[in-house]
């Protein structure tokens, strides 16, 4: 009996400590749950005025609501949308008030990159945002040809003169029939732990079957 316990311990404490970290990965789970449903409460929330002194962690998806005038010029950063492919963030001055800020208009597909763009007054419904689309992978943008691939907003606030303050749109109106805005949303962040759970109660179960194949084997052993 006594040859079997310490491949019995050994195979217990293993998937003991296999279930605690899927444990682990459950208590996270909840966690970045209710972190995202406050994003998603955060993001569709009554509007609020532009801030005058700008802190990207206490107002990002800061809600706003702002009518004034679109200008000429654009930013164009190159993204994909599925069953669409390739195309452009289309990023515009726009001007409220007595303030110049950027404008992350929407999508529009690569056939029309060159098309005409709406400018002028119109009502925006968005959100703040501090995009973070660069990583080590990500090439430097093509300032000359108009070709963007992260929205960098102190180089895109640079180029188009305006404060380095970006607005996602929810809605424009009146619209551009070839830019759909694609707004803030939680889509990007995240959220594996529930695999991560899985897998870790996977390895549990499969830790133990190995555990009983093993004893098994050894009484096999023993008893020729």
């Amino acid at each position: 009996m006594t040859r079997y316990l310490a491949p019995l311990l050994f195979g217990l404490i293993g998937a003991g400590i296999l279930v605690a970290l899927g444990l682990w990965q459950m208590q996270r789970l909840e966690w970045k749950q209710a972190v995202l449903a406050e994003i998603e409460s955060r993001i569709s929330g009554a509007p609020e005025p532009l801030p005058t002194m700008i802190s990207p962690e206490e107002q990002r998806y800061q809600p706003v609501e702002l009518d004034g005038e679109i200008l000429p010029g654009e930013v164009r950063v190159l993204v994909s949308q599925k069953q669409i492919g390739a195309g452009y963030r289309i990023v515009s001055p726009f001007r409220t008030g007595d303030r110049l800020v950027l404008l992350d208009r929407g999508f529009t597909a690569d056939a029309f990159k060159d098309a005409s763009r709406r400018t002028g007054p119109a009502h925006v419904t968005g959100n703040l945002h501090w995009p973070d689309d660069r990583n080590s992978a990500t090439p430097e943008n093509d300032t000359k040809a108009n070709i963007w691939f992260a929205r960098d907003i102190g180089a895109m606030a640079e180029t188009l003169g305006t404060e380095p303050l970006l607005v996602i749109a929810r809605s424009v109106a009146p619209g551009d029939p070839n830019i759909d805005p694609l707004p803030v949303d939680t889509g990007g962040i995240p959220n594996d732990h529930l695999q991560y759970a899985i897998t870790w109660f996977s390895l549990a179960v499969v830790w133990l079957i190995m555990t009983a194949y093993y004893i098994a084997r050894l009484r096999k052993t023993g008893e020729t």
